[in-house]
């Protein structure tokens, strides 16, 4: 493992990485923590900010695969995240609690797991960090 890869990174590029690995970090420990105390809420305010950051500095990461415009497929998740998180927190506040649930186990596993994964694949920066080698299939 070689954090020389994204140290070196645009600086958009390592705060969305830092954002996320905070994010997946305390989106384990809030699934895993009890719910509805105070402590569950303050984590998971801050968890939102995360996932807010991570979704908007992803549109300052110009797509190797343009879709629209400078923007790829993979943007489309950081426009749903920006969509769910504040429907996740309105589910909350009006005691909806199942609808809260699905929508950040939702954000969980597509915005951080599924496309957590993707960065893993070959030739990303992430892997070249993870494994210390890129093939140069693009990053």
């Amino acid at each position: 493992m070689s954090f020389a890869p994204l140290l070196s990174a645009p600086p958009v590029v390592q705060i969305h990485a830092a954002a996320a690995l905070g994010a997946f970090g305390l989106g384990a420990y809030q699934m895993a923590s009890r719910k509805g105390m105070r402590g569950h809420r303050r984590a998971g305010w801050l968890w939102v900010v995360l996932m807010g950051v991570v979704a908007l500095s992803s549109l300052g990461i110009v797509s190797s695969r343009p879709w629209i415009g400078p923007f790829g497929p993979i943007h489309a998740l950081s426009a749903l995240t920006l969509m769910t998180l504040p429907i996740a927190v309105i589910h909350a506040r009006r005691g909806r609690i199942a609808g809260h649930r699905r929508a950040m186990m939702l954000l969980f596993f597509i915005g951080l797991v599924l496309t957590g994964a993707f960065t893993l694949i070959p030739g990303r920066l992430m892997h070249q960090v993870v494994f210390g080698s890129s093939i140069g299939l693009g990053t």
